[in-house]
């Protein structure tokens, strides 16, 4: 790492779109990475993410996450620092139109990475009991979106493996990275106007 460069530290969810974006636009960036995991245990999130800004206080950072934390923005407030635009991961890649399209349509979002570790994801999360994994579920959710990027593997398999655990039928959308790298240069943009404006 060169401590001169601008530090991301983020979420992995979307860890392979980030380096492909850091590549295709040469970015000069850093990167942190912190389990996707981490966004169904709040104190796990907690610690990770306070962790990371105090190992490299003194780094200009800038954060990827969504309001995945009751207390984010006061966590990077007092750490000086700010996090990408957007409600979660899934807004700032489909944009906040499409998101609450499918939000209100009934849509829980799935990508790659937490569809190739759904069952350890979810046993830690609610347990092994399917009939009250599929209750959670389908209180309120009418259907399984996933979003595949340009950078996604074939997790069809995982995606069905999903759907039949929760007892919701599966959807597919193809995303660009289109939006996801605006937000991702319009954070970095930000961050750039306030290293100016420091000298």
């Amino acid at each position: 790492m060169n401590e001169n460069r601008l530090l991301l530290i983020g979420c992995g969810i979307l860890q392979k779109e980030t380096e492909w974006l850091i590549k295709k636009n040469n970015w000069d960036l850093d990167t942190v990475f912190l389990d996707s995991a981490f966004h169904v245990n709040f104190e796990k999130l907690s610690n990770a993410l306070t962790g990371a800004l105090a190992k490299y206080n003194g780094r200009d950072i800038i954060v990827f996450y969504g309001a995945c934390h009751p207390l984010m923005d006061k966590t990077l407030e007092n750490a000086k620092t700010f996090r990408t635009m957007g409600q979660n991961c899934i807004d700032m890649l489909l944009g906040n139109k499409l998101f609450m399209d499918e939000l209100v349509k009934g849509a829980y979002f799935l990508i790659e990475d937490w569809a190739i570790r759904w069952d350890q994801i979810i046993t830690i999360t609610f347990g092994t009991n399917k009939e009250i994994i599929r209750d959670i579920f389908q209180g309120d959710r009418k259907y399984l979106l996933c979003i595949r990027t340009p950078c996604s593997g074939d997790f069809a398999a995982e995606a069905e493996a999903a759907s039949n655990m929760i007892g919701l039928p599966l959807k597919w959308r193809d995303a660009t990275l289109d939006h996801f790298e605006s937000t991702l240069q319009a954070a970095i943009n930000r961050k750039t106007r306030e290293i100016k404006c420091r000298k």
